[in-house]
């Protein structure tokens, strides 16, 4: 098992910028108030169980239905491209419905394991060893468990303004990788 620290901490802020979860703080918040209560663990061992197992058969499911890994992963770029610029630019091109209830189905999937996510993962993959996926993975979900614990007191600490200022960084950084994937898996599709 050769463990790349360069590659896991690609993979980490890749996931970290996507997944989003410190931007997801004022949602987390309302539900919170919602419904009084966020099962901090379950949500975070079901986000995990989602992306590692994503990770695994992902690829299948996309050979099953005939598409490429690179095709994918162009795709992927795609989309973390226009996530990077919502979040840059601080604008809604595309979010679900908030959900009505704090369960499992709104946080771990699609709030931490949602589309975005899932396509990250598939796009990380055709460029960086599993296991360091893996690790980058279980980065995210031990970050987000600490942050879905203590939601009111990160924004209390960063506010509104520390909370934009955060996410329009990992949006440039997000912004950067897409441009990447895309340049990387683009060249393979000819």
């Amino acid at each position: 098992m050769n463990l790349s620290f360069k590659e896991i901490a690609t993979a980490s802020m890749v996931l970290f910028a996507v997944i989003d979860i410190l931007g997801s703080v004022p949602i987390i918040i309302s539900l919170r108030n919602k419904v009084g209560h966020i099962q901090s663990e379950k949500a975070s061992l079901v986000a995990a169980g989602i992306m590692v197992a994503f990770l695994f058969v992902g690829e299948r499911i996309l050979h099953l239905i005939g598409i490429d890994v690179n095709s994918f992963a162009v795709a992927g770029a795609f989309v973390i491209f226009f996530l990077a610029v919502e979040m840059i630019l601080g604008i809604t091109l595309f979010r679900d419905d908030e959900p009505e209830t704090a369960s499992i189905v709104p946080i771990a999937f699609p709030l931490i394991a949602g589309a975005g996510t899932m396509t990250s993962i598939l796009a990380l993959r055709a460029e960086y060893a599993v296991q360091n996926i893996v690790v980058a993975i279980l980065v995210n979900v031990l970050f987000v468990y600490i942050v879905l614990k203590s939601s009111r007191k990160i924004e209390k600490v960063l506010g509104k303004n520390g909370l934009s200022v955060i996410r329009k960084v990992f949006g440039v950084i997000l912004l950067a990788i897409a441009v990447k994937l895309f340049a990387t898996n683009a060249s393979e599709l000819c």
